[in-house]
């Protein structure tokens, strides 16, 4: 599968750091230039894409809410 074209700005090339498997959901860590980009998704997806730490990707970023914390 290539992907031809997309209408989403906010995407960020990178590789699989992490995959922590859980029963229904899982956690993918993707390393990008811009720093670190975890993504939840159904385990069935991390299986059916074939995910594995050092696979190549693309992180799309959709946000409806972005929440901000005083440090």
């Amino acid at each position: 599968m290539s992907i031809q074209s997309i209408n989403a700005r906010n995407q960020f090339r990178g590789k699989i750091k992490e995959i922590i498997l859980g029963p229904v959901v899982s956690e993918v860590d993707v390393d990008t230039p811009a720093g670190i980009v975890t993504s939840v998704i159904t385990t069935r997806s991390v299986k059916e894409l074939d995910l594995q730490v050092g696979t190549e990707v693309l992180a799309f970023v959709k946000a409806t809410e972005v929440s901000v914390a005083k440090l």
